[in-house]
């Protein structure tokens, strides 16, 4: 009876080490992010962001992995900008999507855009991981919003992004 118990807290101890060593999903991870539009363009016009004006925005958000591959995405990005000596928040971006792992620490999000200035549109952003700890990592992203909507004519922007995820 003892051989058996012995056999027995054997296996369970293999099954609990292999079990904590190995990602569990789904995998939840959260992140926070600070974002820089470079420019925007459209058929009227051009805009630089830190020459015409500045704007910034916060992404936070909660991914929920499938497994190693795929992935869902929610998203909220407050928008403030200044210009002219006035500050406000622009709007809120509601940027739901799908992340796919590329490997070597990239993904790929193809994300839906819904803003609370009345724009919508897409978002692809392409994202690696730069710094990975045991309780966090450090990213940067360059996203591609296009935009729709509200009586202007369609943009174009390419950002930066860095941020932390845990």
């Amino acid at each position: 009876m003892n051989s058996l118990k012995h056999i027995a807290s054997i296996a369970l101890f293999a099954f609990s080490a292999t079990g904590f060593s190995q990602t569990m999903y789904p995998k939840i991870t959260g992140y926070f992010g600070i974002l820089h539009p470079i420019v925007t363009v459209s058929n009227e016009q051009t805009n630089l962001n830190f020459r015409d004006y500045y704007a910034v925005g916060f992404p936070t958000g909660i991914n929920i992995w499938k497994n190693q591959k795929i992935g869902f995405s929610f998203e909220i990005v407050p928008n403030i900008k200044d210009e002219d000596g006035h500050d406000k928040v622009t709007n809120i971006l509601f940027h739901p999507g799908v992340l796919v792992a590329l490997g070597n620490g990239y993904t790929f999000a193809g994300r839906l855009a819904f803003e609370s200035g009345g724009r919508y549109g897409v978002t692809p952003v392409i994202n690696k991981t730069i710094i990975k700890s045991d309780n966090c990592s450090y990213f940067v992203a360059v996203p591609l919003p296009v935009r729709f909507g509200n009586d202007h004519p369609a943009t174009f922007t390419v950002g930066f992004q860095f941020g932390i995820a845990f």
